[in-house]
């Protein structure tokens, strides 16, 4: 393995993990890639929050492959667990789905009109082609592929061989008194962790208990296919097994060394997993850091298995501007596709790079994405003059490339809510589009839309799937003759004003000194004075100008920026409108 100098960076949370998993691999497994890794459930649209998930070790693998080292990161596709419920809000879904519950998310069938074989690689698709988009690279590891061809036999018939061991584990957590009421904004509960039985009343189906004794497996029926079954005996000799079916009454005894379907209990299973694939990293989510959660239990049963538990950070939640709590359970939750459609991949991956996995942030799909666009647009200025500071140069780095190269990026970025607007107003009209983006800056028009691509397209997507429709703007078609006669002396002054100065400033940085500079020089004081030199009536006075000019223009108090507004409209109809 090359020697190669740790970072020097002291403020960055993916630098100093990088240097504890390559200290922490080369002690485990020397000269062996390292390994990290994420579990990603398609038992429903795969989110924002469980995005997480996969860019926390993502971020961390990239730092280490940059400083020359070989990573694994192993995304695990949970297929193989049962489907708890039929999801809300889920186009196609009734309630007949119930009847596959229980069943394995591959086993179940694809949600109405989905061109995949089943439930789970419906939902697999969409975050597939998020990482692709992303930048991620991984390897995939189906659950279901790994169970069904009996890849863990091994591992399970050791499990059921040192059961008593895992059980006495298990009883340490089913004896402690039930948590404490859930507080206000704690995260919910992951899916797993659902499975997994925590507390004294936990059900046998859970945590692998029964009536007979603790066992750590459960079969999917042979006949129903679910997995409302009890082990009720097993020989560790012979490996029979045999279960009953709670839901149809099916038994059967089948040997368990020739036996592929079924699976490990939650609680064994990941920690089982560790050690089978040498995971050096694995973050999890703040519900796995309660006693009893499936990480805590996880670093004991690992040992059984002659693994370690992995260094795991907590990750804290990721919520929406405007939305509640995400929980995949539930339809409509917005993905990493989702927000893809509204944002550059940069700025979405950025949103996790800046942040340390314990400190929560919000994705905005509402008006706070301009801000963020502005904020970014800022960052990657600070990086090309040099005035970046360190934390905030790596966050950038690991945003906008990996360490295979950069990612694709908009050549002339302009900023966003500036092409968010002139794809409002223009209506996706690509001439006018084309036309507006290049009066911004006369001296250097645009040859064509593909140098503000792919940005411009995701503002327009914005536009048309986030901006509610009361919210979008309309440019009258006629003058509002009633407004403009009703105007006082002032008023009058102020329009002829703008329209004196239209031809000769008609570009972005013109108008906004324009627009700004007309109720300055009406109240006696140079266009361009600053506003140190200018009393506090002078705001009034703007934020009056600009109300009326948007009246005038789109019938309401607010709009878009004024200058890009003007820009749209055009100088022909700005006249028209402003005019008796």
């Amino acid at each position: 393995m090359p020697i190669v100098a740790q970072s020097t960076e002291t403020t960055d949370w993916v630098s100093r993990f990088a240097d504890e998993v390559i200290e922490e691999s080369e002690r485990q497994a020397p000269g062996k890639p390292v390994v990290v890794a994420s579990g990603l459930s398609p038992s429903g649209p795969i989110h924002l929050g469980n995005l997480r998930e996969v860019m926390t070790p993502h971020l961390v693998a990239d730092e280490v492959r940059r400083r020359g080292y070989t990573v694994r990161h192993l995304i695990s596709w949970d297929d193989y667990d049962r489907y708890r419920k039929v999801p809300a809000g889920i186009a196609g879904i009734d309630a007949s789905w119930a009847e596959h519950i229980g069943k394995p998310l591959t086993s179940v069938p694809a949600p109405a009109g989905s061109a995949y074989p089943n439930w789970a690689e419906h939902f697999k698709a969409a975050m597939t082609e998020a990482l692709a988009e992303l930048g991620v690279e991984y390897d995939g590891i189906s659950q279901t592929e790994q169970y069904t061809s009996g890849a863990y036999r091994e591992q399970i018939l050791f499990a059921m061989k040192h059961r008593g061991d895992i059980d006495a584990i298990l009883e340490q957590y089913r004896t402690k008194k039930a948590p404490a009421k859930k507080q206000q904004g704690q995260k919910p509960v992951d899916e797993a962790e659902l499975e997994a039985a925590e507390g004294s009343g936990a059900a046998a189906e859970d945590d692998g208990s029964s009536t007979s004794g603790y066992y750590p497996y459960k079969p999917y029926c042979g006949q129903c296919g679910t997995d409302f079954t009890t082990v009720t005996s097993y020989d560790d000799e012979t490996t029979e097994l045999t279960y009953t079916c709670t839901a149809c009454e099916f038994s059967e005894t089948v040997r368990l060394s020739e036996f592929n379907r079924g699976k490990l209990v939650w609680k064994v299973d990941w920690p089982m997993r560790w050690a089978h694939e040498g995971v050096v990293f694995e973050p999890s989510g703040v519900d796995h850091s309660s006693p009893g959660s499936s990480f805590q239990v996880g670093g004991q049963i690992v040992g059984l298995f002659g693994g370690k538990q992995p260094i795991g950070p907590m990750y804290a939640f990721v919520g929406i501007s405007g939305m509640a709590k995400m929980s995949s359970s539930k339809g409509g939750v917005p993905t990493a596709s989702d927000a893809l459609r509204i944002m550059e991949p940069q700025l979405l991956r950025w949103l996790y790079a800046r942040r340390r996995p314990n400190q929560s942030f919000k994705i905005a799909f509402d008006q706070e994405i301009q801000r963020l666009y502005d904020e970014w647009d800022k960052l990657a200025g600070k990086v090309a003059d040099g005035s970046v500071l360190p934390a905030d140069a790596a966050a950038y780095s690991r945003a906008v490339g990996t360490a295979a190269g950069e990612l694709p990026r908009t050549p002339r970025p302009m900023a966003y809510r500036t092409l968010a607007s002139v794809a409002d107003i223009t209506a996706g009209a690509e001439d006018q589009t084309l036309r507006i983006l290049s009066e911004l800056d006369p001296e250097n028009p645009l040859a064509s839309l593909d140098e503000v691509r792919p940005r411009l397209d995701k503002a327009e997507t914005w536009i048309n799937t986030q901006v509610p429709a009361e919210e979008r703007t309309v440019v009258r078609d006629e003058p509002d003759v009633e407004l403009i006669t009703s105007l006082d002396d002032q008023g009058r002054e102020s329009l002829r004003l703008l329209l004196d100065g239209l031809e000769r400033n008609w570009s972005l940085d013109g108008l906004t000194h324009l627009v700004y500079g007309v109720p300055k020089v009406q109240a006696g004081f140079s266009a361009d004075a600053t506003a140190k030199e200018l009393p506090a009536e002078i705001k009034v006075a703007q934020r009056t100008f600009f109300a009326r000019l948007y009246h005038l223009l789109v019938g309401r108090d607010t709009g878009p920026r004024l200058p890009t507004l003007l820009l749209a409209v055009g100088q022909d109809r700005v006249r028209k409108l402003l005019s008796a």
